[in-house]
């Protein structure tokens, strides 16, 4: 990996991106965005995320977060790991038409990943890009408000129920974001 693409700062703003492996397009169910919403709300109130932009998009996730505690890396650690497990486990227990399609792909990218070799759901990278001015800032929260835009599925962001650009415009939201 990177180091250009590693968290360094703890206490910075941060741009990630958190991608499926093989691009699964696990993100087009419902319940399976409300699981990230959950846990991003979760570590809102407990595990000190600030989270300041976000859009779910159907493989992966971009998010606009900083850490109150200067745990970044954990934080980023601990979330991935808790939503795969819950994933995996949620598509035994819903009606997950794709369920031995998903066995085979995220068995396979499992394979090759040395920290468990069973399974994986995220890829490694974060593509971390520490935010350290309020330019940066404004690009990364028009590129993640226009995802939704640029993929056909709505003609203005704060249509997109699973971004930070209906908090912006002040429409009904899924969660809260917090101010940079």
């Amino acid at each position: 990996m990177e180091k250009a693409y590693q968290i360094h700062n703890q206490s910075a703003v941060y741009f990630l991106t958190f991608q499926v492996v093989g691009w699964i397009d696990v993100f087009s169910r419902q319940c399976y965005r409300d699981l990230i919403i959950e846990n991003l709300q979760y570590s809102k109130e407990n595990k000190g995320l600030c989270l300041h932009a976000y859009v779910i998009m159907t493989n992966h996730i971009h998010l606009i977060v900083s850490h109150k505690y200067e745990n970044l890396s954990g934080w980023v650690r601990d979330f991935k790991k808790y939503t795969a497990k819950e994933i995996f486990k949620m598509m035994e227990e819903v009606n997950e038409s794709r369920r031995d399609w998903f066995k085979v792909i995220f068995s396979y990218h499992g394979k090759y990943n040395k920290r468990n070799q069973v399974r994986q759901f995220w890829t490694h990278e974060n593509h971390a890009v520490e935010l350290y001015n309020n330019d940066l800032i404004d690009t990364r929260v028009e590129y993640i408000h226009q995802n939704p835009v640029r993929a056909g599925w709505v003609q203005y962001a704060e249509d997109y129920l699973y971004s930070s650009a209906r908090n912006l415009a002040e429409l009904d939201v899924v969660i809260e974001i917090d101010d940079i």
